[in-house]
Parts: C-alpha cells; sequence; structure tokens
C-alpha cells in the first residue's frame, strides 16, 4: 500500500497527517529506486487505492514507470468473475450468469464472490440441491439494501407514509431516461434506517450521465416526498436521505459539470486531486460573494423545477398513485407483472419531455401549492 509512505510532501499539517520521520522514510525510498548504483533486475510493484495522494516524485517515469488501472469490472467481466466463483456451488438450470452480471453495476470481484456465498447460504437455508435464481435476486437485494427486518413493526401512518413515499418513487422513477428498470417496491423494512425501499436495476453498463438523465434522477429522488405532498399535506423525515443525494447532485451538474445556461461551462469546483494537492482547504475556487449568490440560485432552481415536475406527474397520476399505493399496502411488495401492469399505466404531462431537454419549465405553469389542492 504505496499511500502509506508515498504520501505528498506539500501541505504536510495535522490534517495531512505530515511528520518528519515519513517524509524521511520517502526521501529514502526515493533515493533507493534512483539509486547510486544500478540494481539491474530488481522491479518495484506497489499499490494503492488513492493515487491522488501519492508524491509526483514517486509516480514520475524512471521510478514507477506504469502505472496500471484496475478498476470495478464492466458486464463481461463481471460474467467471467462470476463464472469463477459459481464453480464451486451447484446451480439450478433456470440460473442465468449473464443476467446477473447485469444486474450488478458497480460490484467489484469480492462483491461478487459475496454474492455467490450468500445466495448459496440461502438456498442451503431453504435445504435446496442447489442455487436458484431467486437465491441471486434475494442476496443482490441483501448486499443493496440489507436483510429484512420483519421484526421493526410500523404503525399503520408510518406504513401508509412508506408506502406513498416508494410508489411515488417507482411512478416517476418509470418515466424518466437512463433510470433503469423499476423491478421491486417493497415496504419491508431493510438494514438500518431503510422503512421500504424501491429497486432500479440499470439494463446496461453506463458511463456517462446525460442532461436530461442528470434531471430525472432529481425529481425521481424527490418522487417521495413530493408523494407524501400530494396526498398528506405535509412532508415526513423519510425524505432526508434523498434530499441529501438530489441536492448534491444538482450542486455538481452546476459547479462541476458546468450544465447551468446563466452561469456556463466554469469548473467552480477543484477536481479531487487539486484538493490533497493543495491541502484539505476549501474545496471551491476562489470566487465573488455574488457568484456564490448565483450558484445557490442555480442550484435552488434546478431542485424547485424537479420538485415541480415530481407534483405534476404524481398529480396527473393521482388515481393511479392511491391504486398502486393500497395494492402495496395489502402484498408488502409488488414486483413482475403485476408491477409491470401499474407502470404501464403512468401518464406523462404536457412540460415534462419539454423540462427534461432545456430544465425550464413555462413562465405561466401553476403554482407548486395548487398541485397540492
Amino acid at each position: 500500500e504505496l499511500d502509506a509512505l508515498g504520501k505528498s510532501r506539500g501541505g504536510a499539517g495535522p490534517m495531512m497527517g505530515g511528520n518528519d520521520e515519513r517524509e524521511q522514510t520517502l526521501n529514502q525510498l526515493l533515493s533507493e529506486m534512483d539509486g547510486f548504483d544500478a540494481n539491474t533486475g530488481v522491479i518495484i510493484i506497489a499499490a494503492t487505492n488513492r493515487p491522488e495522494v501519492i508524491d509526483p516524485a514517486l509516480s514520475r517515469p524512471g521510478r514507477f514507470d506504469r502505472q496500471v488501472v484496475v478498476d470495478r469490472p464492466d458486464k463481461s467481466g463481471r460474467e467471467a468473475i462470476l463464472n469463477v466463483h459459481a464453480k464451486n456451488v451447484k446451480l439450478a438450470n433456470d440460473v442465468n450468469l449473464s443476467t446477473i452480471a447485469a444486474r450488478t453495476p458497480g460490484f467489484a470481484g469480492a462483491d461478487l464472490a459475496n454474492l455467490v456465498n450468500e445466495a448459496a447460504l440461502l438456498a442451503a437455508r431453504k435445504n435446496r440441491q442447489a442455487v436458484i435464481m431467486a437465491d441471486f435476486n434475494e442476496a443482490i437485494e441483501r448486499l443493496v439494501a440489507g436483510l429484512e427486518k420483519r421484526s421493526r413493526v410500523l404503525n399503520e401512518l408510518e406504513k401508509t407514509t412508506v408506502a406513498y413515499h416508494e410508489v411515488g418513487h417507482a411512478l416517476i422513477g418509470a418515466l424518466m431516461p437512463g433510470a433503469g428498470k423499476v423491478e421491486k417496491i417493497s415496504v419491508v423494512p431493510r438494514g438500518v434506517g431503510a422503512l421500504g425501499y424501491t429497486i432500479q436495476m440499470p439494463e446496461e453498463d453506463r458511463f456517462l450521465m446525460i442532461e436530461d438523465e442528470i434531471r430525472g434522477r432529481i425529481a425521481t429522488l424527490l418522487g417521495g416526498r413530493s408523494a407524501e405532498e400530494t396526498v398528506f399535506g405535509k412532508v415526513s423525515t423519510g425524505a432526508a436521505d434523498d434530499i441529501q443525494k438530489a441536492t448534491d447532485l444538482a450542486e455538481r451538474a452546476i459547479t462541476i459539470y458546468g450544465m447551468s445556461e446563466r452561469l456556463g461551462p466554469v469548473a467552480f469546483d477543484k477536481i479531487q486531486q487539486q484538493q490533497f494537492l493543495e491541502g484539505y482547504g476549501n474545496p471551491r475556487r476562489s470566487i465573488s460573494p455574488k457568484v456564490a449568490e448565483e450558484i445557490d440560485r442555480e442550484v435552488k432552481l434546478t431542485l424547485d423545477n424537479a420538485h415541480h415536475i415530481a407534483l405534476s406527474i404524481l398529480h396527473y397520476n393521482r388515481e393511479l398513485l392511491e391504486e398502486t399505493a393500497q395494492a402495496l399496502l395489502e402484498k408488502e411488495i409488488l414486483e413482475g407483472v403485476k408491477l409491470r401492469e401499474f407502470l404501464n399505466q403512468v401518464q406523462v404531462p404536457d412540460e415534462l419531455e419539454e423540462w427534461l431537454r432545456t430544465g425550464k419549465l413555462s413562465e405561466d405553469r401553476p403554482l407548486m401549492q395548487s398541485l397540492l389542492v
């Protein structure tokens, strides 16, 4: 682990954990790698998860000449890894490792090994002779959302609120580009804090996000809170994590991706590497108070417009929202054909396409409050 002794020597301080002993160790390592004597036949290999903090003197040609990036595997890589780990497990005929690979974007090798192991344990608990596809699906949910907590009993109001919240995510997510297919909605608590969850699985690996996809993702994140507003006229604390993620995404769109028409293609936030090299200071560049105010205004406008669209979709599909939420309360889990029947009925408001394309709403749009009546 090269970052243990090869951290950048610039900006040493209490936040960087700098000290003379570590710098002397690094200096000696640099000296040995250059060498006053020609050490032929000696190859030095090092690994790190944080290449941005490595001292530039270590990574220059002549010291470490080649840098090999070991990234998370793509779909074909995940399928190959699953084939390796699945050799030790007896699989049923219905198991399709290619489908499992498609449903596990972002999983590293260790995650996939854990997935196979978890699926095998689930099959063993049910006294099966082979691991079936349902075991893999349940294992993916365990790794993504956490263990089921059926012992965590919600009162009637909480369960109803969670049901409308999750259906709000699902109805809006079903209309948004690049959001992935909504596969399951549940009001069964999982993990530490999830009282319900909506699972969206991408149909392919994605490496870029387009503007309309970012807007759609923000609207989907705000869909749960919007459903609570639409039905109850007030919100709960359950949307806290959604709001945090939506705000972070809106701020990145404005300050890093340059997706504000008003502010233009300007990067207001420093990239991660520059932050490490310059110390743990302010991650934002030096900007005037007026520009900072403009950034805040653009972030707020992005979130307000997404919130309005979420309310508009749910208002437009109010009967479907009620029907789907009642079905979810009755069954606790909606998936497969039954879920598709509901999601295929979602109607598209007139303003959605224009908003996804431009990020703007018509001037004569109704006030958000009017959608809550």
